[in-house]
């Protein structure tokens, strides 16, 4: 008799989701998949508004991480009014912004939504594996998480007027600067925040090589890496071009401008998932998977600009010798080190003195299309806009970090159900690992819920023993 088991929802992670597995009368597991059960639907109900209220409207789709949707869209827009070159106080302002987003989210996901696993184990008591456990075991490690929060939250309260969904981006640049007062209050705690985001990446460190081969291989999938990178080859985090790296170390392609992602991406969707599927263009649906986020970025990019940074990312490339590193698990890792590497940028940008002064906007001559490239804290985020001669929006397309994601997310979840829990008696324990494994990859499921203008309803009957009675199916547009 098949057995469907379902995770539902997900714990630990933005927005809603569910896990389904089938398995047989033997116990194996035959199926696996990660669904979204939220639609949003954002790239319709934004069409018909003018282009400047975008970088402003689609920071709704998320609280944790609407400064990257609405630097990405402030970027379409600046191309949309024809501006190619922010003048240095409105990039330098909005980069100031992106790093304390990053930061910020990078806190909250590994002390507030992962660190329960890590640190007490994936099979620990459920009531005790959560923030609250925490608390009660490490204070100092929780209270140094909020702090570390609560700071980026000031940076980008600072730069873009409100800590969620401020206004700060505007197209062609900017509509405030920093003053000296808010500089210093600033300054005043960044040597701190940088000693306790150090400390966190040392805590990972070693609760990864405690027990690395099982970290090693835990949801092990072995794929393409996509970022942005600096033409020098650096980390990038607001700009660059587009690199993908194999797993073997050769780059599939470097530095391709991100406004012809089109020619390097397309997406399908499945029947059974809100969430679109992309793929390299020329590798087809089938080998055309690919990361994104701070494992990719950090397994990207040649070097970190930021000195305490690269060291970490010095000794995390030795893992493989040099080799990608395709842990899924090591998505913690990186993800502490970009942690630092934005308090070390946050320290070298507070003391420019074009943050206090200088040019707000620039203008150009207005353009129908406008595409924004961001690396978001979870992966590379675009924005696509095309406009008409009234400046309303008639077309969007958005391809957020967690959607390109979702084929590695869905790969990890089969891999796990297939290692550890096929054959096996399903308990609490053991389908925690499947969610282990999705918090890893840090998803916002909120972000993430578009389709391609289709999805189909489909309703199915099954009997006691899963054989098909009757289907209804409908095409939707």
């Amino acid at each position: 008799m098949t057995r469907r088991i379902s995770v539902d929802p997900i714990s630990r992670v933005e927005g809603h989701g569910k896990i389904t597995l089938q398995q047989n009368e033997n116990k194996e597991i035959t199926q696996a998949r990660l669904h979204i059960v939220e639609f949003r639907g954002f790239e319709k109900f934004i069409q018909g508004r003018p282009y400047w209220e975008v970088p402003v409207l689609v920071q709704r789709l998320c609280g944790i991480c609407p400064v990257s949707h609405h630097l990405a869209a402030a970027k379409a827009t600046d191309m949309l009014t024809g501006v190619k070159q922010l003048s240095p106080t409105a990039e330098k302002m909005r980069r100031l912004m992106h790093f304390g987003q990053v930061l910020q989210s990078h806190a909250l996901h590994f002390f507030h939504l992962s660190s329960p696993d890590l640190l007490f184990g994936f099979d620990d008591e459920v009531r005790h594996r959560n923030i609250v456990g925490i608390i009660k075991d490490f204070p100092e490690l929780a209270k140094q998480g909020v702090l570390l929060r609560k700071y980026g939250q000031e940076v980008i309260r600072l730069t873009s007027g409100k800590r969620i969904h401020g206004t700060g981006a505007i197209p062609g640049g900017i509509n405030k600067t920093l003053s000296t007062d808010e500089r210093d209050s600033l300054l005043k705690d960044i040597d701190q925040i940088i000693e306790w985001a150090s400390t966190a990446v040392g805590l990972f460190k070693n609760i990864y090589i405690e027990h690395q081969s099982y970290h090693q291989q835990f949801a092990k999938i072995t794929t393409n890496m996509m970022s942005l990178v600096k033409p020098d080859g650096a980390l990038e985090l607001y700009d660059g071009g587009l690199r993908v790296k194999q797993a073997d170390n050769n780059l599939f392609f470097d530095h391709q401008d991100p406004l012809q992602y089109l020619d390097l991406i397309n997406e399908h969707v499945e029947p059974w998932s809100y969430m679109k599927f992309p793929f390299l263009k020329s590798l087809g649906v089938e080998n055309g998977c690919y990361l994104v986020g701070p494992l990719a970025r950090v397994n990207n990019c040649d070097f970190i600009s930021t000195s305490l940074a690269e060291l970490e990312r010095k000794e995390f490339m030795a893992l493989n010798n040099g080799l990608p590193v395709q842990s899924t698990l090591a998505y913690h890792w990186t993800r502490l080190i970009e942690l630092l590497h934005c308090a070390e940028s946050i320290n070298e940008l507070l003391h420019d003195p074009d943050l206090l002064a200088g040019e707000l906007t620039v203008k150009g001559e207005m353009q129908k299309t406008g595409i924004g490239v961001i690396e978001a804290p979870r992966g590379t985020l675009f924005h696509h806009y095309e406009i008409n001669d009234e400046g309303l929006v008639t077309k969007a397309n958005l391809i957020v970090s967690t959607t390109h994601n979702n084929q590695a997310m869905n790969e990890s979840i089969r891999h796990v159900a297939s290692q550890y829990l096929s054959g096996n008696e399903i308990t609490e324990p053991l389908l925690n690992q499947l969610e282990v494994a999705v918090r890893a990859y840090d998803p916002c499921l909120s972000c993430a819920t578009h389709a391609l203008g289709k999805m189909p309803l489909e309703v199915t009957l099954l009997d006691e023993e899963g054989h098909l009675i009757d289907r209804k199916h409908k095409a939707t547009h």
